[in-house]
């Protein structure tokens, strides 16, 4: 596994599909939660706490033919799309496979629940 100093490093290296739908959620995490990205175990994580994995909100995880965009306490997400998938624990997350896919109020929709479940304020 390739190890990536930074968020950047990590979008850059993704293939063009990829890099199209993490485009337009960078944007969006980064409006809910500024400043807080950071690559814990291989992909870019946010986080509430002083240091990556202290208190995760989301995360973006690549695979071959999807990119996984995920919550740590996404089953506790009001979700009446019904797009998030449960995952272990308390996770669940979204596959995108298509820059269709990303549905920007949803997803800030989401991401402010995910953030004040955390404990944060938002704006």
């Amino acid at each position: 596994m390739t190890a990536f100093a930074t968020i950047e490093d990590y979008l850059a290296s993704l293939p063009e599909s990829q890099r199209q739908i993490t485009d337009e959620l960078l944007p969006l995490i980064e409006k809910a939660l500024p400043g807080t990205g950071a690559v814990w175990h291989g992909h870019p994580v946010w986080s509430l706490g002083p240091a990556p994995g202290k208190s995760p909100v989301c995360y973006i995880k690549a695979y071959s033919s999807y990119v996984t965009f995920g919550f740590w306490r996404g089953r506790e997400i009001t979700d009446p799309s019904g797009r998030l998938e449960p995952g272990a624990r308390a996770m669940a997350s979204v596959k995108l496979r298509a820059l269709s896919d990303v549905d920007a109020d949803l997803f800030t929709t989401w991401l402010d629940q995910a953030r004040d479940l955390e404990g944060a304020t938002g704006d």
